[in-house]
């Protein structure tokens, strides 16, 4: 007989039938040996159970290891027969291993297994979770994943984890009559081991705080090479106004980003220095986005609605000025391809040494979009270093995310994973959304780009120069 012990906060995977049951954090969780002690006593129970993981290029990328050294540990060495490939129990039980990436049609020919254990879940391909979920059909089969957070975008988080995730962190679970979610770390774990402490305490003082949290606390790894906003400023940014003590004032902006076919539109809803709210559509039809972005504006009557007006947005100004015909909401154009704004006037950086020879925005920017981009990132920089700091900084060049936007996490993964791409120049470019897609296998920034373009009608909201208003001449007010 295999008597197992785990952490209270996984004994529900053994007590209760349901259909899915994900098991997420950060490192020293015990997740991974205690799915391996209960599949063992399943195993021994006579059931035929598969482990797996997206990548497995041999036996020795399974959890074929894992389960020999529990078999082990747990004494039950005569119950198991531990061959190269697989591990059989005396009773009829058998465990063997699967990778789905390169042979994920073979899962559909798997038959009598009642459950599967799938080890670094994060790493799924939208593919395999598609073709894995209806393939383990026995009665009363389970799917178990077990996980440390990767990416807020990658497949596994957006369809398994995102639906549930605010109930997860508040709660630690969220449970329904087919799903179990828990999640689990280092400070839920009675037998975490001394000598692994010490590796996190370590961490802790050597890693920045992203870093940290994302290994040992179980959050989102959302941050890229030579990303310009860094996951530390955007978590500091979060109902800043609350922690600082500041009220929306000044103008209420709305931008909207209609995306290219295929992707998702978004807009980002702004006052003064808070940020309301950041949403997205899938809308594929680039007239039927808008309608959604501008019944979203004529219901929130803002002072200016911003749009991209770069490549397929160029198509909609009559769209736009059709529906807010008559409603007072001044209308302006966005072209991040252009010339900075302001190209003359000397650029203030907070990061720059004063002794440091000062620029112009034309010295500094490669085009609008890297410039408000970098504004975006100044504000959230100021906002890190007013709250983590405690530096007094004036609300107006602060800016603070509203915890109540539904798609935060998505919102954090876009801004923090947008690359500088280094020129010849030295001027500051970002790297094009297309060579984003190619490169980096990252989606399309939409969201982040609407916030972004909302920093631009914020900056020019005092700068009075003709030459700098010709986005008026196109639009202008709407009345």
């Amino acid at each position: 007989m295999i008597t197992v012990q785990v952490a209270e906060r996984l004994v529900p995977f053994a007590e209760k039938r349901k259909r899915v049951k994900i098991a997420v954090g950060g490192r020293g969780g015990s997740k991974s040996i205690a799915f391996a002690d209960m599949f063992l006593k399943y195993a021994y129970d006579g059931e035929t159970l598969c482990c797996a993981r997206e990548f497995q290029n041999s036996i020795e990328d399974s959890v074929h290891s894992l389960l020999s050294s529990r078999i082990e540990a747990l004494k039950v060495q005569d119950d198991f027969n531990i061959m190269a490939k697989e591990i059989h129990s005396r009773s009829g039980g058998k465990l063997f291993y699967k990778g789905l990436s390169r042979n994920i049609l073979s899962i559909k020919s798997m038959f009598g297994v009642n459950k599967i254990w799938v080890e670094e879940a994060q790493g799924l391909s939208n593919e395999s979770i598609t073709t894995l979920i209806p393939t383990i059909r026995e009665n009363n089969s389970e799917l178990w994943f077990s996980l440390n957070r990767g990416s807020s975008k990658d497949p596994f988080s957006k369809r398994m984890l995102e639906p549930y995730e605010k109930a997860v962190r508040k709660h630690g679970f969220y449970e329904d009559e087919d799903i179990l979610i828990v999640e689990i770390n280092w400070q839920d774990n009675p037998f975490f081991p001394v000598t692994m402490d010490k590796d996190r305490r370590r961490d802790k003082e050597l890693m920045s705080e992203a870093e940290y949290n994302h290994i040992w606390e179980g959050y989102y790894s959302d941050t890229v090479d030579n990303a310009i906003i860094i996951p530390e400023w955007f978590d500091a940014c979060i109902d800043a106004h609350k922690v600082l003590g500041f009220e929306p004032e000044g103008q209420e902006i709305i931008s909207y980003d209609p995306a290219d076919t295929g992707d998702a539109k978004a807009i980002a809803h702004i006052q003064g220095s808070i940020v309301k709210e950041v949403k997205q559509n899938t809308i594929d039809s680039i007239d039927t986005g808008t309608d959604w972005a501008l019944s979203y504006t004529v219901n929130h009557r803002p002072d200016v609605f911003s749009y991209d007006a770069d490549g397929i947005g160029g198509g909609l100004k009559r769209q736009i000025e059709d529906a807010l015909q008559g409603k007072k909401i001044q209308v302006e154009q966005f072209k991040g391809s252009q010339q900075v704004d302001r190209p003359d006037e000397t650029y203030q950086d907070s990061e720059r040494s004063s002794e440091t020879q000062p620029k112009t925005n034309k010295q500094m920017f490669t085009n609008k979009r890297a410039q408000y981009y970098w504004l975006l990132r100044e504000r959230m920089f100021k906002t890190w270093q007013a709250v983590k700091k405690g530096k007094y900084i004036n609300p107006d060049e602060l800016i603070s995310i509203s915890s109540d936007i539904e798609e935060l996490n998505e919102l954090r993964a876009e801004v923090c994973r947008i690359p500088r791409k280094y020129i010849a120049s030295g001027r500051i470019q970002l790297m094009p959304k297309h060579e984003m897609k190619t490169k980096l296998k990252i989606e399309s920034p939409n969201m982040a780009d609407a916030l972004m373009m909302a920093m631009r009608t914020i900056d020019l909201d005092d700068y009075e120069e003709e030459e700098d208003y010709e986005y008026q001449s196109a639009s202008g007010w709407m009345g």
